[in-house]
């Protein structure tokens, strides 16, 4: 998996030392693919969101001299050395400051320690060498141009045509398929000949190997021998295919390409890992496969089923856990995307799109703008509270006490977090003043302190401070009716506190600027002057607390409401009076410091050790439940659209900090052109799936006949199955690829009938008979003239 792969500029002589070539546009190291996976993928984002701010080109001030954003600046590290020792993590100053055990070296500062897994990732890095792309000037800095005429003649990117099928000499009469014309002909022009044919056992192991992953019995080696028909081996392709294993052999292949697992990666903290409806998504597409649904449905059910008419089957809905049953990433969710992201483009499209998170892709023409075009519609997909089910369930004895009893342990964790929540949101408001008094404070600091340790002396939470300071400078850019005030108080010095604050009450007090109105209740508040900002902010405080309980309160009788059987709405749509209206509004903003979202909710109590553990205690028993009650009912592993779907911004150089322009949700340029069309329906995964599913696209049928051939064959035609782009390797026979992803499209879509078309091809019956001459011509077995030998994978 490959998140990242971008690096920076490189000089022209590091281009000779290293080899670097010019794919599409820019430059690259030649480092081993896995090494700068490893990187992109794991190193470069710790990087990116951990240490640029403070120690990169684009720092306000460079701390203590050290720049992470190139190789040769971490190398050289600063003023207390180099950051790492290539190869010894335990010389290396940067492994044992993330580890925390030094009081005086500890980075990220202010208790913002690295997760185990990300300081894992940063020592098994510097054991590996510290292999690292980035050379020559920082991080960023070079700017790629992508030349998409020149990538659109890439061989990849030219549509799919049906090709003259060849006419070789064949006096032996070895062309049983089409696929043979195209594989003899090549092996005319290159001095070659084909294998004879293996023998019956061989053959019969070969093809039950590859459909079920099992050994033939003894019975059906000895039916098979005395099988003397016209061909009995169409008869055994046959039986394989129709075989109910088919489709978990088969089916195991796609759980690859689709990071299927029934765990969500390490949680930490005590959580359950487990994915309980994981089985619904895997016996989808075993049953897919043995069901031969045809492929381009295939996808698009696995992206998009939710936006389908499904009628009263809502089975087709399982086939989202393509989308949700990966690893969770500590649940940080621009990492989830980037995942679907890269699942979506690698698995059906053979195309790293990932690599486009920072800047536009070094190596393909996928522009960064497209990868937030992606992000977008997966950012506008959500999975809903309780997954759907996937039919209804019997209302047998045990699905009966299967629901009370997960109504009650939802009840439990459901009352948890609503307590939990009070407490926090009485923080939330209830310190208002606090918050406002340490913004004001911490802006007018003599010392170099943090904000996140300025406020963690001040006892209050960092996050929270953090939305407060980005709100006030907002709200002092444009006149705001609630925090006007606020900011003409806060600009006073302490010196002309006394004389100016009362002028400015008596003003806010009268309200007379049309143009420029106050909230009338903040308004009122200064009917007398404060003395202090400390006064000031206490009044708000005040305002703040009697428009929560004012809100709360209609909540409550709304519920009472509701529990009489009253028909009334199910919230209520705001509190009567104006002023206090629109205060509520403002303190249920999104991004409001004062609102309570999941998010806040999750992180505060992640520093809470018991809180933690009472909540994954309570999850636990949900989970456990689900997984093992005989009653409970197959739900399904599904997104859907978010009710407000929107377009992203784009994060520049990776940073969530850093935003750019907003780009609406579309297909990739390189394959919808120039401008491609937004997105209209929803979130855009529909669109998405049938952009991809399209016989238009001319990657999708490829890189699906490529993986057919490369479980028959052991390699792929294109020998890098994932990568189509410009880093990949190149088909070594075109035409015949062409010819297989055209007649896939044309016989529609069907798997069951490529494995047909290539198992009964004289090219997959071959003996792996080896040939002294042959071997020196073509050592690689590259041009097919014999079938190479194959270890028997793990499952086998």
């Amino acid at each position: 998996m490959k998140i990242l792969r971008c690096v920076g500029s490189i000089s022209t002589l590091a281009a000779i030392v290293l080899g670097a070539t010019s794919p599409v546009f820019g430059v690259e190291t030649k480092l081993p693919p896995e090494q700068l996976d490893f990187f992109e993928k794991k190193i470069r984002p710790i990087l990116v969101d951990n240490c640029y701010k403070c120690h990169s080109h684009d720092s306000e001030k460079i701390k203590g001299g050290l720049l992470l954003d190139t190789h040769d600046g971490l190398l050289k590290g600063g003023e207390t050395g180099p950051a790492l020792v290539p190869g010894d993590p335990e010389k290396s100053l940067l492994i044992k400051a993330v580890r925390y055990k030094d009081k005086d070296l500890q980075m990220p500062p202010n208790d913002r320690q690295l997760p185990d897994d990300q300081i894992k990732d940063l020592e098994k890095w510097v054991q590996m060498g510290a292999p690292d792309p980035r050379i020559g000037t920082s991080d960023g800095d070079h700017k790629y141009t992508v030349d998409m005429d020149k990538a659109k003649k890439h061989w990849s990117f030219q549509p799919v045509v049906k090709p003259t099928i060849p006419q070789p000499e064949d006096p032996q009469h070895w062309v049983q398929t089409p696929i043979d014309s195209f594989v003899l002909a090549t092996l005319g022009i290159k001095g070659l000949s084909p294998a004879p044919r293996a023998d019956k056992v061989t053959l019969l192991r070969r093809a039950t190997f590859d459909l079920i992953g099992l050994p033939p019995t003894p019975k059906e080696v000895d039916d098979f021998l005395a099988d003397h028909s016209t061909n009995p081996f169409a008869t055994i392709v046959e039986r394989l295919l129709a075989s109910p294993h088919y489709g978990e052999r088969w089916g195991r292949h796609w759980l690859d390409v689709a990071h299927f697992a029934d765990t969500r990666g390490t949680q930490g903290n005590n959580r359950d890992e487990r994915y309980p409806y994981s089985y619904i998504y895997r016996d989808y597409v075993i049953q897919a496969f043995n069901e031969d649904l045809p492929y381009d449905q295939f996808l698009v059910q696995q992206i998009a089923a939710d936006k389908l008419d499904l009628g009263a089957d809502k089975r087709p809905l399982a086939a989202m856990g393509f989308l949700t049953l990966g690893n969770r990433f500590n649940n940080q969710i621009n990492d989830i995307i980037d995942d679907r992201i890269d699942i979506v483009a690698k698995g059906t499209m053979a195309l790293t799109a990932a690599c486009a998170r920072c800047h536009d892709h070094k190596f393909d023409p996928i522009l960064t703008k497209d990868y937030y075009a992606l992000h977008g519609v997966f950012n506008s997909s959500i999975e809903p509270k309780e997954a759907p089910l996937i039919q209804t369930p019997p209302n047998t004895p045990a699905y009966q006490a299967f629901r009370s009893e997960y109504t009650a342990r939802e009840n439990a964790l459901e009352q948890f977090k609503r307590e939990t929540g009070q407490a926090l949101k009485a923080e939330m408001i209830g310190k208002s003043a606090g918050y406002l008094v340490a913004m004001h404070e911490f802006r007018h600091k003599t010392n170099d302190i943090s904000r996140p340790a300025f406020m963690a002396k001040k006892g209050l939470n960092p996050q929270i401070a953090a939305n407060w300071d980005n709100n006030l400078k907002n709200w002092e850019n444009k006149h705001n009716p609630v925090f006007a005030p606020w900011v003409a108080f806060s600009r006073l010095t302490e010196a002309e506190f006394p004389t100016r604050a009362p002028e400015l009450a008596a003003k806010f007090y009268a309200n007379e600027e049309k143009t420029k109105p106050i909230n009338p209740l903040i308004a009122r508040s200064f009917s007398t002057a404060p003395t202090s900002i400390s006064q000031v902010a206490a009044r708000y405080a005040s305002v703040f607390s009697d428009v929560e309980q004012r809100w709360q309160q209609a909540l409550l009788t709304q519920e009472a409401l509701k529990k009489s059987g009253t028909n009334a709405p199910s919230e209520p749509k705001g509190l009567p009076d104006a002023g206090q209206e629109q205060i509520r509004q403002l303190m249920y903003a999104n991004n409001s410091p004062m609102l309570l979202d999941d998010q806040r909710l999750n992180a505060f109590i992640n520093r809470d050790n018991k809180l933690r553990n009472k909540l994954a205690d309570l999850e636990k028993a949900v989970t456990e439940l689900v997984v093992t009650h005989p009653g409970s009912p197959a739900r399904a592993p599904a997104l859907q659209d978010a009710d407000k779907p929107k377009d992203s911004y784009v994060f520049i150089k990776g940073n969530v900090g850093n935003r750019g322009p907003v780009v609406p949700r579309h297909f990739l340029s390189i394959l919808a052109g120039d401008n491609p069309p937004p997105f209209k329906e929803g979130s855009g995964r529909l669109e998405l799936a049938r952009a991809i599913a399209n016989k238009n696209n001319p990657l999708t049928a490829r890189v699906m006949v490529n993986r057919i051939w490369l479980h028959h064959f052991g390699e792929g035609i294109v020998r890098t199955p994932d990568d189509f782009g410009s880093r990949g390797d190149t088909p070594s026979h075109p035409e015949l690829l062409d010819y297989l992803a055209w007649r896939f499209m044309d016989e529609g879509w069907s798997i069951k009938k490529m494995h047909r078309l290539i198992m009964l091809s004289s090219v997959y019956q071959q003996s792996s008979e080896e040939n002294p001459r042959y071997e020196q011509i073509d050592p690689d077995n590259h041009w097919l003239w014999h079938m190479d030998r194959r270890r028997l994978d793990f499952e086998a």
